[in-house]
């Protein structure tokens, strides 16, 4: 059998480096020229971690990034609403990293380089269309290292890890149009900075529509800082939405003005904005969920399938999973065609429900009933949401999203070890 995967991503590295594991042979290819370590911050899940570490790479992510120790939520004046622990600290087996995207990404391409050898990872070739013809797939491609000449290539099966703006799946869904704009933006960047609230918390403050997120991604510069992911985002409803894009710089004047008095004893936001030299902008988008992704011996992961809000901190995490579930699928059944139908039937369902959920918020709507039912600030947050209310909108969530500590640590592994 040999596999074609479309996008050099996070979902389709880590699908690369999971059939070479189980002894497939697997192309890449990648539209970039170059792989460029850009974008900010990003969680992966002890879900995801696990899945990383079975492929070897544990001690690689342990060296780039911070394990993070809590998730807090606090209303905008600063006041918490809720506290919870993660990763190895909540019992997981594996921890839950906070992680540059690019060193991530440059962490897998090197292992993706290393293992399949650079010919199996082909990058400046743009993906145009597919074809099944009777048991194989022909993708067409542009090759932009040589004068954008047409090529053609052939695998038994084609899996579209491409991302939001996915050629794959629009091939599959051609009125689908342009993701679905949430009327916010988000304002990122990473700075070093003083640890705060431990050194190894996630803090999110504020409320649906107008927030604040930050929390270390790895050792600063500087003896006693850490390089910090900080994020403002809030609700834009008259401004017309840019297409995303990790590398669009802005000035800070942009917004500086609605966070300038988010300054709390544990975060100064309008100072960290202020020594920021680069800010991203990209906007809050996402796409409704399909019904299939699976079409004959053509698939879809990652953002490519389930494109979501970043709430709760799942897309890249979820995206590694997916690769990891169909290549369990593939290894187990003999016929691929009924692999991929199997993936779609078992994954599909529960990743739109993510979805649905990030748009509602996921596992941050007790803030915005902090907002609604104290907006002036509180003296007892038991007071304002009960407990029991608490920890049922957080289970219910890490449920969905297969972050349960015990069903994660007790499961058999997607990929079985060959040794």
């Amino acid at each position: 059998m040999q596999v074609m995967v479309i996008g050099g991503g996070i979902s389709g590295l880590t699908m690369a480096l999971s059939l070479h594991q189980i002894g497939v042979p697997v192309r890449v290819y990648e539209a970039a020229r170059e792989v460029a370590p850009l974008g900010v911050g990003i969680n992966i899940q002890p879900n995801a971690v696990r899945e990383l570490t079975e492929l070897g790479l544990g001690q690689d992510l342990a060296a780039l990034g911070t394990a993070t120790q809590a998730l807090s939520f606090f209303n905008k004046h600063g006041q918490l609403v809720w506290t919870e622990k993660r990763g190895r600290e909540a019992g997981f087996d594996w921890p839950q990293y906070s992680i540059h995207r690019g060193k991530l990404q440059v962490m897998l391409t090197e292992a993706t380089r290393a293992r399949l050898g650079s010919a199996n990872l082909r990058t400046g070739h743009v993906f145009e269309s597919f074809e099944q013809r009777g048991d194989k797939v022909v993708a067409r491609l542009r090759d932009r290292r040589n004068g954008d000449a047409v090529i053609e290539d052939e695998a038994d099966i084609l899996v579209g890890a491409d991302g939001i703006h996915s050629a794959v799946r629009h091939q599959l869904y051609p009125q689908e149009g342009e993701p679905q704009f949430a009327q916010q933006i988000l304002w990122r960047a990473a700075i070093d900075t003083a640890p705060f609230l431990g050194g190894a918390t996630m803090a999110v403050a504020g409320h649906f529509h107008q927030r604040v997120i930050a929390y270390p991604i790895g050792p600063g510069t500087k003896p006693g800082t850490l390089l910090t992911n900080w994020i403002a985002q809030m609700t834009v409803p008259d401004r017309a939405p840019p297409r995303e894009d990790w590398s669009r710089k802005v000035p800070k004047e942009r917004f500086f003005d609605a966070f300038k008095d988010w300054r709390y004893d544990w975060l100064d936001m309008p100072a960290l904005i202020e020594a920021t030299d680069e800010i991203f902008e990209f906007p809050l988008v996402d796409r409704n969920p399909i019904d299939r992704w699976s079409f004959g011996r053509v698939t879809l992961i990652g953002d490519a399938a389930h494109p979501t809000q970043p709430t709760g901190s799942q897309a890249g995490s979820q995206a590694i999973v997916d690769a990891r579930i169909l290549t369990g699928e593939l290894l187990r059944q003999t016929d691929p065609v009924a692999a991929l139908a199997h993936y779609d039937a078992t994954r599909r369902p529960p990743m739109n429900d993510v979805t649905l959920r990030n748009r509602n918020f996921g596992p941050e709507a007790a803030l915005q009933l902090a907002e609604e039912r104290a907006p002036q600030g509180f003296v007892d947050i038991d007071d304002v949401i009960p407990r029991a209310e608490m920890e049922e909108i957080s289970s219910s969530f890490q449920k969905i999203a297969g972050l349960d500590p015990k069903l994660l640590n007790e499961r058999a592994s997607f990929v079985p070890s060959r040794a």
